[in-house]
Parts: C-alpha cells; structure tokens; sequence
C-alpha cells in the first residue's frame, strides 16, 4: 500500500489558485545533491508512515473546505499503488496536482488517461545532456524529454519548474532548457535552498541573491507565457 510520509494541511503554493493540502511520499530514484529532502529520498524508512484510511478521515473531515491535493514526495511515480491514493483524492471530488521529476514517462501517461491527475508539476533539473551528472543517476535525458512532450500533449494543466544552484545549475543551463521547453505555458525559476541537503557540501554554499534570481527569471520570460519565481 501507499506510504505517506507526511502531510501538510495548507499548502497555498503548492497547488496555486486552491484551498490544498499536500502530501509526501517517500524514495526517489534521483540523488541531487542539492535536495532539501534528505530523509524522504535517502531513509524514508525511518519517517513514520500515515496510514491510508487515517489520510481518507482526514479528507472527509475537511469536507467543504478543502479543494485539491498536491501528491509529492521524493518521486510519487516510484509508488507502484499511487492509483490507489489517487482514486481516494478523486472518489471525494477533489483536484490532484501530482510533483515529479518526469524519470518514468509511462507511469505518468497511464496516469493522464485514466483521468486521475489534474494538474502537473514536472521539475527540469538540468539540460538533457547533464542529467546523469546533476541528478547523480542512472537516468537518461531521453526519459525526461518523453515526459516533456507527454505534457505538452496531454490536455492537463502543466508547469515545468528549475531549481538554480550555484556551481551546478546557472544561466548557461537555464537558457538551454528555455529553449528545450520553449512555448510552454507556465515555467518557474527556483531558489536553491540550503537545508538538510543530500550532499552536505551544499549547505555550505551560498544561493543566487534574489537580485540575480529575477534576472534569470527575466532572461528566460521570453520563451514562456509566464515566468514564476520561487523561493526569495
């Protein structure tokens, strides 16, 4: 069964534009060393896990309240039972906006068309050359870039997101993968944050100034209908 890791009652970015409450899934087959997630992606086993009929009260309890679900983790598409989490979200007339890093193409398709999934996050780590590299994964370029076109074929509302870190993902990339995505609807530029990194070298490092996270953003405007900046 699904294991959920963690909920967070009111989340208002997550799923913008809905009253939403987020919930966390556990493992990603990802290892940025970057990521602030660090127990979700590298020991979820020690998180406790909620049960799925206590997360099912708590949906019942919010009735009238409460319009989406953003479903997030670590990397959901690794739970092979997400259909189960998913239909109890939906069997309740809610929304689902799904986070993921768009490694498993076909589990995300199969998702769409059975009308499980609303809205859709994917993160854009790096140009598809340098994904093995950025991700430190076995994950291939052409995974992602099917995941890409999936969306932009798909009929669901969609943004595409990157996170910029310094010495690892800067203006060089971030013109690159505008222009892989160009035409895109909705892109949102990241601030990198420095907490429980998977690799502790990373908390040292100090993040783009928001002076400089608007220019990216402003650099890249033109390839998109909007441009999002997050976490400044």
């Amino acid at each position: 069964m699904v294991e959920i890791k963690g909920i967070e009652k009111f989340a208002p970015l997550d799923f913008r534009g809905y009253i939403s409450s987020t919930v966390f899934l556990g493992g990603c087959n990802f290892r940025c060393p970057y990521c602030h997630n660090a127990d979700l992606v590298l020991r979820p086993e020690t998180l406790e896990t909620i049960p799925l009929d206590f997360f099912a009260s708590y949906l019942d309890s919010r009735k009238g309240w409460l319009e989406g679900v953003c479903v997030s983790g670590g990397e959901p598409l690794l739970e092979d039972s997400l259909d189960v989490l998913l239909r109890i979200i939906k069997e309740r007339n809610l929304l689902v906006k799904l986070d993921t890093n768009g490694s498993l193409p076909d589990r995300l398709e199969g998702l769409i068309r059975s009308g499980l999934i609303d809205q859709v996050a994917m993160d854009v780590k790096a140009p598809l050359g340098r994904y093995r590299e950025v991700t430190r994964s076995e994950v291939e370029g052409e995974a992602v870039f099917r995941s890409i076109e999936i969306l932009r074929s798909s009929g669901v509302l969609y943004l595409f997101r990157t996170t910029v870190v310094p010495q690892l993902v800067g203006e060089r990339d971030l013109l690159e993968i505008a222009q892989m995505l160009h035409g895109a609807p909705l892109f949102q530029v990241q601030q990198f944050s420095g907490k429980n990194t998977i690799d502790e070298e990373y908390a040292r490092i100090q993040p783009f100034s928001p002076e400089e996270i608007n220019r990216l953003a402003a650099l890249v405007q033109p390839y998109f209908g909007e441009v999002r900046v997050e976490g400044i």
